[in-house]
């Protein structure tokens, strides 16, 4: 159902269904270009490890776009792990895991289609179509979007930039026989943003107006997958993924490009034996970034990893999970080599009290390895910023602890709670400083960044029709190594996420949407202000054919609004940091077509 609205909201990347997700924030790097990463329970977007059907391709150089980049029709769900999460998905996996899951090809055809368009510009046609018809099955992605430069709070210039991007991303299943399946599919995105001063953009630009940031990105990542079954539930998997994404980064008399390259393959075996399911596996990760025209930010890394994790139904009301990894890094740049093992141990164990309410614990370990590809950076296009140079990579301890109760309250009414607790503490956590020549580098603090904090969820549903979600993240998140304000800058500390959907199926949906963002610590030790923001949407269906119109923040709050996000003169500007939406009211109407 969130899938399905918040397709209707942003048809173009998936980032509004993460951003209105309790325990999740989509931060806004740039205020021109919108590139933007995932922060979870208030840490920085590179804790945090994405991946399309468990594969790892948007890390490191293409993190700054990754969200901006991946379509929403082709998504079956959308798994969200908060908390470590190492032992099945290695490094980086720190704050949590947010897995986007592709639909598979079933007996009957199966064909969705979008149409959308904008107040603000942005033009929306995406399709998708798979089938399964004996032996052989296909999948097929195709999406293209065309953004106009938007200015509106008339300061010439963007807040959202002028672009096009375009997916193709087919599927082809072998079905060898009732238990082997082979999978082969290629993804090819290819995009160009252009933001800055709208009157470069416009082509008049001059001496007084010549500030733009443009990015042209070229991602193409090949994936193989073969699973064998036995009758007694037991299989066997392998997955080999190759990317590339080649992105050149330009401003005025300035510009940063490179390649990354990744591979990923990994094997699995899953085993069953009274009260046990047992996972063990092994996977080789590859990741190489070559800058192009000098060597200064090239880096290298190969991660060879072994993983085993078993789930001992101990007694019907006591599930313990327990996993253990052993990674080792090569790391190497211009500056210095290293080998690096890691050990990440993982303990959760599930209470199923009764049939009402069960309760989680867990706790584990992780790690991450430095990298210069950091929200900080990406807000700088990387500029004066030095190779890393004899830093160590940063490791963290965490555990959630959560309670879930669901109970019907009337005959026709439902509800259910969810209670979480979360806890990070990241050591020798890597920071950009700045040099007396006004060089910057990457040290390791001696002091931790801890999170903590809780996140309710509440849901109410009448007779199947009416839904309320209720949300509310309290997150407290501190670099102790600073001094004087400690919190990290740009996170809420309060947030509250609230949504009333009525529904008749196959008929028509109407939902509200009310999301209220506390005060948040910008670097200079400043406090911004709370403010809310409301959306509205509509939907009618009409057998197959359906029509959608959606009306987000539409009491059109934005950063314009307290103070300007751009000051000094045209040609040399000075950007704030973001905290708010840049560009406020939106709404956008379209139809769509399901086989």
């Amino acid at each position: 159902e969130e899938l399905d609205e918040k397709n209707n909201m942003r048809p173009a990347n998936i980032s509004m269904l993460l951003h209105e997700s309790t325990g999740l924030q989509v931060q806004q790097t740039s205020a021109t270009s919108g590139n933007a990463s995932i922060r979870v329970q208030g840490l920085d977007g590179r804790y945090t490890q994405l991946l399309k059907d468990g594969y790892p391709n948007f890390g490191n150089f293409a993190s700054g776009l990754s969200i901006l980049e991946i379509p929403p029709f082709d998504l079956r769900q959308v798994e969200v792990i908060k908390g470590p999460a190492s032992t099945l998905y290695g490094a980086g996996a720190i704050a949590g895991v947010v897995n986007f899951i592709s639909k598979t090809p079933g007996e009957k055809f199966s064909g969705d289609f979008i149409l959308n368009q904008s107040n603000i510009g942005q033009t929306n046609i995406g399709g998708y179509i798979s089938k399964k018809k004996g032996k052989f099955g296909y999948a097929v992605l195709a999406a293209f979007n065309a953004q106009k430069a938007y200015d509106v709070d008339k300061d010439d210039f963007t807040e959202i930039p002028k672009g096009q991007n375009f997916t193709i991303h087919p599927r082809l299943y072998f079905y060898l026989n009732p238990y082997s399946t082979l999978m082969i599919g290629n993804s090819l995105t290819k995009g160009n943003i252009y933001g800055g001063d709208i009157q470069v953009i416009k082509g008049n630009g001059n001496v007084s107006h010549s500030y733009f940031e443009k990015n042209i990105t070229l991602r193409n990542t090949s994936t193989l997958e073969f699973e064998k079954k036995w009758e007694n539930k037991s299989s066997i998997k392998l997955k080999q993924s190759v990317g590339f994404f080649n992105r050149e980064i330009s401003i005025p008399g300035y510009s940063f490009a490179g390649l990354n390259t990744n591979s990923f393959t990994d094997l699995s075996y899953i085993f069953l034996k009274p009260k046990h399911t047992a996972i063990f596996g092994l996977n080789v990760i590859f990741d190489q970034f070559k800058q192009k025209d000098t060597a200064i930010q090239n880096t290298e890394s190969l991660t060879s990893g072994i993983y085993i994790q078993d789930t001992w139904d101990l007694t019907d009301k006591v599930k313990i999970e327990s996993g253990l990894r052993i990674d080792h890094v090569q790391y190497e740049n211009i500056n210095y080599k290293k080998n690096k093992a890691f050990v990440l141990p993982r303990l959760s164990v599930l209470f199923k009290l009764s049939n009402k309410l069960s309760s989680r614990i867990g706790a584990g370990m992780g790690y991450k390895m430095p990298t210069i590809f950091t929200e900080q950076t990406e807000s700088i296009q990387y500029r004066n910023v030095s190779a890393l140079n004899n830093v160590t990579p940063e490791k963290s301890f965490g555990g959630t602890a959560d309670i879930n109760f669901k109970t019907s309250v009337l005959e026709d009414l439902s509800f259910s709670i969810n209670q979480l607790f979360f806890y990070t503490r990241i050591n020798t956590p890597l920071v950009l400083e700045t040099g007396l020549t006004g060089e910057m580098y990457f040290v390791n603090a001696i002091k931790p960044i801890i999170s903590n904090g809780f996140e309710t969820n509440v849901k109410f549903i009448y007779k199947e029709n009416l839904k309320l979600f209720a949300g509310y993240t309290y997150t407290i998140a501190k670099a102790t190594y600073l001094t004087g304000n400690q919190f990290v800058t740009l996170l809420p500390k309060n947030k509250v996420n609230l949504t009333l959907m009525y529904e008749k199926e196959d008929n028509f949906k109407l939902g509200l949407e009310g999301y209220f963002n506390d005060i948040q610590y910008l670097s200079n030790g400043t406090r911004t202000v709370s403010f809310w923001e409301f959306g509205f949407m509509a939907q009618k269906t009409f057998r197959m054919f359906s029509c959608y119109v959606n009306f987000e923040n539409f009491t059109d709050q934005r950063q314009s609004r307290y103070k300007t996000v751009i000051s000094g003169p045209h040609n040399n500007p000075v950007f704030d940091e973001i905290w708010n939406h840049t560009e406020g009211f939106v709404w956008n109407a379209g139809v769509k077509l399901k086989f």
